[in-house]
């Protein structure tokens, strides 16, 4: 069936299109140009309405180990958010970590059509997958998680050469049907074990002998040289630890201009100075990111109120126990290769800490000058739940609203801020290049972003509205895939995303070593550990898109 969306108000930075009145046709899903014979089936009156590509949440925790225990310990987070069964929509519940049915419903209703989890565990991949597939709408994926495992530790320490790590991180992206590579704390986690309680950049692991800078090298050649599109996305040294600021500055010079991601920025940016010894380093960030076009960044917003920490980075979990909100918090191990820590937190307004992260956050938004190299994230649910978006674009579009909050925060943070001096106020275009267009080149998603003729029609369609918060909260429509899942901010249907992976190439041969260690230390024989395509199709739930890779890669 050919349909006409009619005289809407284009923003689609992909083409360079900012705010023009354009018709969109579609058909069978897809993009297409205008029928020469002016033949449609169906017609949509979009005049005077604000047309942008599906939204793209490049990093929120949807699916995995963690997110099921902050669930499961949870009750009263679900009890006080509860969606209730409609003849549509299956019964689901969950405010900081909502069930998997909730999350898919609720970035649908926002304009969202794409979610990415940022922590895959390769150990507990089919699980991740299950979860996300049970999330509607959305397309998903994930990036797996390498850096502290035990395995490319030891290839580390017994120096193998590059081609080596390589064919190790290919296959394991291709057999977790992973879309990228994440890195935790580097070596962090591992070094938990040993007793280690901090791993800073130049240090050590006590039983290995690696450091985080030689991890990320390794990990960042090999997604360089394997042609994975997505650059090696980084939770870096020190998080939430002042002065940690210095480190972030050093990873950023000190990884030879190799593309890096660096996520939820905002808790890496700290210094010392003040009487708190807690104080701002976002300028000096920024100015760190402006400089080196091979960094991108997201920036983890927090946001006022009740969510709940999960993290991979046990390590700095641990650490943070004492201030769980309620109290109650879990830090565990997983296969010996990976971490798990998740303790409830209430980010507090008159908390000087907490208000100075909240400016911190804004501040990296508004310093980094590129929008194409800055990402909106809360790094859900540890900054704030993932339905706090509308809200933060409204601070970022509007100076007033922004200095009103600003001004009813803890008075000593606001003095060690400049946030009430920066004029700077995001435009629908440059939101559209942070939520779209800009984060699906980041990923990948050669078909997502962007409104272009043979793109995927998922598209999202607003009444402008000076108040960007209430703009951004109830899409006038949202198509996934060119049929209509929402109408006037509701769900009229639920469908079933792609999940998106990558198939970097590797020499089979890695395999007869593989599976002596699998047989040796773990729990789990390799054929299990691999994930077929099959599995990832889910009896119709969706489909596989395997993105096309860089040189050096395959499709």
């Amino acid at each position: 069936m050919l349909m006409k969306l009619t005289g809407g108000r284009i923003v689609d930075p992909a083409h360079g299109v900012n705010d023009e009145v354009r018709d969109i046709y579609v058909n069978n899903g897809r993009i297409v140009k205008a029928p020469s014979d002016g033949k449609i089936d169906q017609e949509i009156n979009l005049r005077g309405k604000v047309v942008m590509a599906g939204a793209i949440d490049m990093h929120t925790h949807i699916g995995g180990g963690k997110v099921n225990i902050a669930r499961t310990m949870l009750p009263e987070d679900h009890a006080a958010d509860v969606v209730a069964r409609t003849e549509l929509m299956r019964s689901g519940c969950g405010h900081a970590a909502p069930s998997t049915l909730t999350a898919g419903y609720r970035y649908a209703e926002m304009g969202y059509t794409a979610g990415f989890e940022p922590a895959i565990l390769p150990i507990n991949a089919r699980q991740a997958h299950m979860e996300m597939h049970d999330t509607p709408i959305i397309d998903k994926g994930g990036y797996v998680m390498l850096g502290s495992d035990d395995y490319l530790l030891r290839m580390m320490a017994a120096n193998d050469d590059q081609e080596s790590i390589n064919n190790y991180v290919a296959w394991t992206i291709t057999h977790s049907q992973a879309i990228g590579v994440k890195v935790v704390n580097p070596g962090g986690i591992n070094a938990f074990k040993f007793n280690q309680r901090k791993l800073d950049l130049d240090e050590k692991n006590s039983f290995y002998g690696v450091t985080p800078r030689e991890i990320l090298l390794r990990l960042s050649r090999a997604v360089k040289e394997l042609g994975i599109p997505h650059p090696l996305h980084v939770h870096g040294c020190n998080l939430g630890v002042p002065g940690n600021m210095n480190t972030t500055l050093d990873t950023i010079t000190g990884i030879d201009g190799l593309p890096m991601h660096m996520t939820h920025i905002q808790f890496h940016s700290y210094g010392t100075e003040g009487d708190f010894k807690f104080s701002s380093g976002a300028a000096e960030i920024a100015e760190a990111i402006n400089s080196n076009k091979n960094i991108t960044v997201d920036v983890g917003q927090i946001l006022f109120g009740q969510t709940v920490t999960a993290s991979g980075d046990s390590m700095m979990q641990h650490a943070a126990h004492s201030h769980a909100h309620p109290n109650k918090w879990v830090t565990m191990d997983i296969e010996c290769d990976a971490g798990c820590g998740v303790l409830p937190f209430k980010y507090k307004d008159q908390s000087y800490v907490n208000a100075l992260q909240w400016m911190i956050g804004l501040e990296t938004f508004l310093l980094v000058e590129d929008p194409w190299r800055i990402f909106l994230t809360t790094d859900h649910p540890n900054g704030a739940p993932f339905t706090s978006y509308p809200h933060l674009i409204k601070l970022l579009m509007d100076k007033s609203f922004r200095n009103d909050v600003l001004s009813e925060l803890h008075p000593e943070a606001q003095k060690a801020s400049r946030l009430a001096s920066i004029d700077r106020e995001y435009s629908l275009y440059e939101i559209a290049i942070m939520t779209r267009a800009g984060a699906a080149k980041l990923v990948g998603l050669a078909d997502r972003g962007h409104l272009g003729v043979g793109g995927a029609a998922d598209i999202t369609v607003y009444t402008d509205d000076d108040d960007r918060e209430k703009m951004f909260s109830k899409p006038d429509y949202v198509f996934k895939d060119g049929k209509m899942v929402v109408e006037n901010g509701d769900l009229i249907d639920v469908t079933w995303g792609t999940t998106h992976v990558v198939k970097p190439e590797y020499d089979n041969s890695i395999e007869k070593e593989l599976k002596g260690y699998f047989d040796k230390y773990l729990t789990m024989k390799m054929g299990n550990f691999k994930i077929s395509d099959d599995e990832i199709v889910d009896d119709g739930r969706g489909s596989l898109t395997i993105q096309p890779l860089h040189k050096g890669g395959r499709i």
